[in-house]
């Protein structure tokens, strides 16, 4: 086997599966995915930015730097491809290099949140690192990650431990400006140590004394602070990445007292919460995301409209949260109350991206609960609003599967092969998949047999391609029923 074995399967095969097994944060399987994708098509830049989000998260991050500058390759404005190196110097401890990053993605893309809140998030970490960031000299190599920081941090001290001893000048304020407030959080009990040894760097007499070895006690005194103030910063940058939980419920307390909430604070909470709420239910603790959501919207309601900007799209979207949740937790009935709400805000405020939504949402509930009725008269009514092919696709196949469920054949027959149609569009192996099966059915619901072999052959290629083992079960046998009724017709006919 000369050749690297070509894993059989499909490029959107691949990814599609890799999707889902990295948001069901089955990492080392998705990462399995996308190696295979990508020996499909080695250079593909979508790819090598979910690899590296694999890498990252598997705490691999020489390999997740390498796929997000792999995939920056071709296109240096690539803006996943940005934020994926940005993300993964930050993980690294660059924070320097991170915030370059963050800025080139922001440049190109003022309107993506996230790479707002990666500068924010850098400057922050910055700023947490002990002295001033000119203090580190930035060389552009990509290797560059926390020890180089320690190194040089170290460096800076032997530097000023020599000049000092040379100098002999104690009492001149040798230590950088600091705060003694957050020097005494990041050191603890070491703190106290730390006032000690500064202490008896005054005392000019002990200073010029030696040991009985000989060392100088000022040595001593001065490799004791560098120590603890490389602790220190060493804490400081970590702080960032765990203090924040804690700071954050601090702040939110904070808003709750005072009444004048900066915008900035305000957006960054609303886009914590929308993430925390998204994650949970990604994450499959709809419980935890429904608390979430009902508690940031009791929130946000008790804010003035002025403090919150598109406070009432924000109300909506919280409420299509909460139904979402609700319907996991299979508590039918509040989730059409809640995406109802969702559809009465969207509606109000004129809102035709939130109206899609909710339309969509309520229909999904009652065709969950049987109602196929009101189910096809909400989605029909959505139709207009559907912007791309696969959105189509979906909401198509959703209709007509419930005119089957009426028993319907005709216009399940006609919504299936729209939605099939828009599925070829897309180029959507899946959708192609269902859309075919839909009308098959319907064809052998209207006894015309003969079409609904042909399209359940369809199907069955389909489903091979994209290794979809119960599907291409399922479809021979409903191919064997549709050919043993198609038999009987025709038995039936010649008898007359």
């Amino acid at each position: 086997l000369g050749m690297a074995a070509v894993p059989v399967g499909t490029f959107p095969g691949f990814m599609t599966e890799g999707t889902l097994l990295y948001r069901r944060g089955e990492y080392g399987k998705a990462l399995a995915c996308f190696d295979n994708a990508l020996k499909l098509r080695a250079e593909d830049k979508h790819c090598l930015v979910a690899r590296s989000k694999c890498y990252l998260r598997l705490g691999d991050t020489e390999n997740s730097l390498k796929d997000a500058e792999a995939s920056l390759q071709n296109d240096k404005t690539f803006p996943k491809g940005l934020y994926q190196k940005a993300e993964t110097l930050y993980t690294m401890g660059d924070f320097e290099f991170a915030l370059v990053f963050y800025h080139r993605g922001y440049r190109l893309r003022p309107e993506l949140q996230k790479f707002r809140l990666g500068i924010q998030k850098s400057q922050e970490a910055i700023v947490n690192c002990i002295g001033s960031p000119s203090s580190v000299k930035l060389e552009n190599k990509e290797d560059l990650c926390f020890i180089s920081r320690q190194a040089e941090s170290k460096k800076a001290n032997q530097k000023l431990q020599i000049k000092l001893t040379k100098d002999q000048q104690w009492t001149k304020k040798q230590e950088p400006q600091r705060n003694p407030k957050v020097e005494r959080q990041l050191l603890g009990e070491l703190y106290a140590d730390k006032a000690y040894l500064e202490k008896l760097l005054k005392d000019e007499d002990l200073m010029k004394s030696s040991t009985k070895k000989g060392i100088k006690v000022a040595d001593m005194v001065l490799s004791g602070i560098a120590y603890l103030d490389t602790r220190t910063e060493f804490w400081q940058q970590q702080k960032p990445i765990y203090a924040r939980v804690r700071e954050r419920k601090l702040r939110q307390q904070r808003w709750i007292r005072d009444k004048k909430r900066k915008p900035a604070e305000v957006a960054r909470y609303i886009v914590k919460s929308m993430e925390d709420i998204d994650m949970l239910l990604t994450g499959g603790s709809p419980e935890e995301s429904c608390k979430k959501a009902e508690h940031v919207l009791k929130t946000i309601q008790g804010w003035s409209d002025d403090e919150v900007p598109n406070k009432n799209e924000l109300i909506g979207n919280l409420h299509s949260c909460i139904g979402n949740a609700q319907l996991e937790m299979g508590q039918m009935e509040a989730a059409l109350q809640s995406h109802k709400m969702d559809l009465e805000f969207a509606r109000q405020n004129d809102l035709p991206d939130a109206i899609s939504r909710a339309l969509d949402n309520i229909g999904r509930v009652y065709a969950r609960i049987g109602k196929f009725q009101e189910a096809i008269d909400t989605w029909e009514e959505k139709i207009p609003m559907a912007k791309s092919s696969l959105e189509k696709t979906w909401l198509f196949h959703e209709i007509g599967r419930c005119y089957l469920e009426l028993d319907k054949a005709e216009a399940a027959r006609n919504y299936g092969e729209k939605s099939l149609q828009s599925a070829d569009e897309e180029g959507d192996v899946e959708w192609q998949l269902h859309a075919s099966v839909l009308v098959a059915q319907a064809q052998e619901k209207l006894k015309d047999y003969r079409s609904a072999i042909m399209n359940f052959e369809k199907a069955l290629e389909k489903a091979k391609l994209v290794h979809d083992d119960p599907a291409q079960k399922a479809i021979i046998t409903a191919l064997d029923d549709v050919s043993r009724s198609f038999i009987e017709d025709l038995k039936e006919r010649g008898r007359e």
